[in-house]
Order: C-alpha cells, then structure tokens, then sequence
C-alpha cells in the first residue's frame, strides 16, 4: 500500500514535470499565456502526509521546471509558498470538514474542489508574476498576467483532473 503510494507520486511528478517542459512551456497563446499545469501536483497531493516531505517534493518540482525553463529559482519560490501556505487555504475553503481524519479531496463537492484549485493558482502566479517582473511600476502587466495565466490554467488543471480522476459508482 505504501510503496503503491509512494509509485503514484513519483509517476505524477515526472509525468507533470515532463508535460509542463516539453508541451506547455513551449505553447505561447496571444504572445504571454502559458499555462502551468505542474500545479495540479500540488493539488493532488494527498492531505493528511508528512508536510516536510511535501515542502520538499514541492521544492524539488519547482527547481525541476527551473532547470529546464532557465527561470532562476521562481518556480521554486512559488511551489514553496503554495506549498506552505496549502493547509490555510484548504481550512479557509473546506472549513471544519478539513480537520477530520477521513477528509478526502474526493469527498468535496465540486465548487470547493475548483474554488481550492484557483486559490493555489492564485497565489502561486501571484508571487511567479511578481518575482519575475519585479517592479511595480508594472502592476497592470503584473495583473494582466496573473488573470489571464491563471484562467488558461484553470481550464488545462480541470480538463486533466476530469480526464484523469477515478469516478466510483
């Protein structure tokens, strides 16, 4: 069961890190919208886990799509914030429910699931915007950027979470 676990990430990892290098990074919708669907990682990431090792995983994520994008460490510094800061947006959007031992992603209702998914892109273009511009002269841009980035995530991180998720009868 464990190893089965274990099997699973590493599987979902590899195969997001590849999806996002070799497609994602390489699309270039109306000249400034690429997608980051390595995100649903961290979505997916099973809750009630050892949250070091999940900072870590997020770290190592992020410094992978570094590595093959040149973007010097801003991934990096976006997969760890929403790393950390993932259980206060899950206790703001799912509420008590998130404190049981039983809680599963699964067991949500549709409009939290996607409300959790677009508060991590949030956050996450959020700071990735941010630190890439790095000027606030340029908040518009900045703007710009989040909303338009985030929403073409959005639809990419649920059509793969409907296309690949297991529905139980």
């Amino acid at each position: 069961m464990i190893s089965n676990y274990y099997f699973i990430n590493f599987i979902r990892f590899t195969l997001l890190v590849l999806v996002q290098v070799l497609v994602f990074n390489r699309l270039n919708f109306f000249g400034f919208i690429n997608p980051m669907v390595y995100i649903l990682f961290l979505y997916w990431y099973p809750i009630k886990q050892n949250r070091g090792l999940f900072i870590g995983l997020s770290f190592l994520l992020g410094l992978s799509i570094d590595f093959f994008s040149d973007t010097m460490a801003i991934h990096a510094a976006s997969t760890i914030t929403i790393a950390y800061l993932r259980p206060m947006i899950m206790r703001f959007v799912f509420g008590v429910n998130y404190g049981f031992q039983s809680f599963r992603l699964g067991n949500a209702t549709r409009v939290q699931q996607i409300t959790f998914l677009a508060l991590l892109i949030v956050v996450h273009h959020t700071i990735f915007f941010t630190l890439e511009i790095f000027s606030l002269g340029n908040l518009l841009l900045i703007l710009k950027k989040i909303v338009s980035n985030g929403l073409a995530a959005l639809v990419l991180c649920l059509l793969f979470g409907s296309l690949f998720s297991v529905r139980k009868e």
